[in-house]
């Protein structure tokens, strides 16, 4: 069984969330969630393209408002940071979009 990498992103507040990552076009069960689109660099790291919450991360991302934008940066990867409460993941998404002012959630 292959292994999940988990990264840690950090929020303007200085908070961390553990995110699950996955190949860009993994399939996902219908749970609420904060996502991160993600680019895996030469370098090993992730940089993060786009940060959005759902309710039901099943829904194809490939249908995105904002998927010409994640082709634009090059996304490869997908974290994923379950949460059922749709008040706290709004509360998690604008932590770390007011740390990370990722390219997508400004265009």
């Amino acid at each position: 069984m292959a292994t999940t990498t988990v990264i840690a992103l950090k929020g303007a507040s200085g908070a961390t969330y553990d995110f699950e990552v996955y190949r860009w076009g993994t399939d996902f069960n219908p749970i609420g969630g904060v996502y991160a689109v993600l680019k895996l660099r030469t370098d090993g790291r992730y940089e993060v393209i786009y940060i959005g919450q759902t309710g039901d991360l099943s829904e194809r991302f490939d249908n995105h408002h904002k998927e010409w934008c994640f082709r634009l940066h090059g996304r490869t990867h997908i974290g994923v940071h379950p949460e059922s409460s749709e008040r706290r993941r709004l509360l998690i998404e604008k932590d770390l979009v007011d740390n990370y002012k990722p390219p997508c959630n400004g265009e």
